[in-house]
């Protein structure tokens, strides 16, 4: 055996086996958090009179105690989406104006002003969000209600400027750097020979582009906004600062109702009771499962992108 493979066989194995066991430590970690929760919040769920999957009230320090978690997921699931569906287009646009068309002193800056964005702090989005957009959202809110009534996101009989879409608009500006940055250097790795090839063949900038970059930027692009999504959905203090803290399942975005699993838990441990402070814990494990639930439908996605573009190749 020569002195090259020597090293290679002998360097390989600790290798393996030191990210062989930092992906267990990963899936131990998971587990361990899971059991904590899941322990934590046996006994508040013993003692809840209501059904906790469809309930919508939450009155866990009453006598007996009543909670759901039927409003508060579907206030976290409504808004992260509605933010990610806002900040997703903006944020692929950014990404590709920096790598592909701004000037590479212009793409320097830009991406350092996204880089630290991304580093902002989630209070300092909150603050902003209570200090000038809930008043500033009073004129678009009414607008779309009177406008737009009909469709049943803008429905309602009251407009309220700290309601779900403004909390949403919050979320959709926080995770947009995220996504953006991620993006960014997703689309900076797409093969040059491509893109001169198709320049070379007459296509447009744009249609370099669509045919080149966008492809095999795709997963890329997935797996960036399944972390926007992730901290969207798991964000406290900038949503606590906004949202009404109802509990109200309901497709009216621009009333005052909404509410969030992390907001809950923000606003109400402090003064819970034992009871109180396993029916937030519980609530925390729901928000674990919905969060592992996307994730892996995001993983599924991508895998299905990379068949099938082995398939396209």
């Amino acid at each position: 055996m020569g002195r090259s493979a020597f090293r290679r066989s002998h360097g390989e194995g600790p290798f393996r086996y030191a990210t062989t066991g930092a992906g267990i430590l990963v899936l131990v970690i998971m587990a361990a958090i899971a059991v904590f929760l899941i322990v934590r919040a046996v006994p508040a769920l013993q003692a809840n009179s209501a059904n906790f999957l469809t309930e919508q009230t939450w009155t866990p320090n009453a006598s007996p105690p009543a909670f759901g978690i039927a409003a508060l997921a579907w206030g976290t699931v409504i808004s992260s989406f509605l933010a990610l569906i806002m900040a997703l287009p903006v944020a692929v646009g950014v990404a590709l104006f920096i790598s592909h068309y701004a000037p590479r002193r212009l793409a320097s800056v830009l991406g350092y002003v996204i880089d630290l964005l991304a580093a902002v702090p989630s209070v300092v989005y909150g603050l902003w969000g209570v200090i000038f957009l809930v008043p500033f959202m009073r004129g678009p809110s009414e607008f779309l209600n009177t406008y737009l009534g009909w469709i049943p996101l803008f429905a309602g009989e009251s407009v309220n400027s700290k309601s779900i879409l403004t909390g949403s608009i919050v979320l959709a500006i926080m995770i947009l750097p995220i996504i953006a940055a991620i993006s960014r250097e997703v689309f900076l790795q797409a093969p040059t020979m491509l893109e001169e090839a198709s320049l070379a063949l007459g296509a447009t900038r744009w249609e370099m582009i669509r045919m080149s970059v966008l492809p095999f930027g795709r997963p890329g692009v997935i797996s960036a906004a399944m972390l926007g999504l992730g901290r969207a959905m798991g964000e406290t203090i900038a949503v606590a600062l906004i949202f009404p803290a109802t509990f109200t399942v309901t497709l009216q975005v621009l009333t005052g109702n909404g509410n969030s699993i992390a907001a809950n838990i923000a606003n109400g441990f402090g003064e819970a009771t034992p009871i109180g402070q396993g029916a937030l814990i519980a609530s925390g494990l729901v928000l674990f499962v919905i969060t592992l639930v996307v994730n892996t439908a995001a993983r599924l996605v991508i895998a299905r992108r990379k068949e099938y573009s082995r398939a396209a190749a």
